[in-house]
Parts: structure tokens; sequence; C-alpha cells
């Protein structure tokens, strides 16, 4: 089974989550208490999430591809349902970069 056909079917757990999520932009709220070596601003002035050279969140632990912060994670990343359709367009956008390219091609 393809990955396409395993998103569209909602196959995504835990143990095969790709935690495609940590590439997003996290905006912090006043409520999060993120350590400040894993947070930067945004050209906008908004404090977020630092990201790595590898556009991953520095947050995450790339050897279990799980958060390093979870019991403090930013509320916004608690509020991100896994499985959701949010979820599953990021993955699927991410799985095929090729189809994201010709789609963003096709808006300009």
């Amino acid at each position: 089974m393809t990955d396409s056909a395993k998103l569209s079917r909602g196959d995504v757990r835990c143990s095969s989550c790709e935690a495609v999520c940590c590439r997003l932009t996290v905006v912090l709220q006043p409520e999060d208490h993120v350590p400040g070596y894993l947070t930067t601003y945004s050209p906008e002035g908004l404090r977020v999430m630092r990201r790595g050279d590898d556009g991953w969140c520095v947050a995450l632990n790339s050897t279990n591809m799980n958060c390093g912060i979870y019991e403090t994670r930013p509320s916004v990343c608690r509020r991100f349902m896994m499985n959701g359709p949010y979820c599953k367009a990021i993955r699927a956008e991410y799985s095929d970069p090729i189809a994201v390219s010709d789609r963003h091609q096709a808006i300009l």
C-alpha cells in the first residue's frame, strides 16, 4: 500500500508518525514555558520554536522522532490533532514534495 493510500485511510499512529508537524512554524503563546534557547523570533516579531538547519524543531529527538519537551510542549502542539485533517494534509505534502511544488507553480 502506498503512503498516500495509508494517509487517506487514516493509518497514522504514534508508532508510525514521522513527526512531520515538527517542521511547521510553532508560534508560542504567553502561557507557554519553553526554555529560551529553544526559541527565536519570526521576521514578524512573533516568538516561535527555533528550527535547526535541517528544518526540524530543535526540541525534536531525531533518534526517536518524538518531542524532547513533550511534558512542557507549546500549547499549539498540544492542540494539534494527530491523524486529523491538517495532520493528513501536512503528511501528504511532506511525502510528495514534487506535487506540492507543482501545485505552488500552478498558483503563481
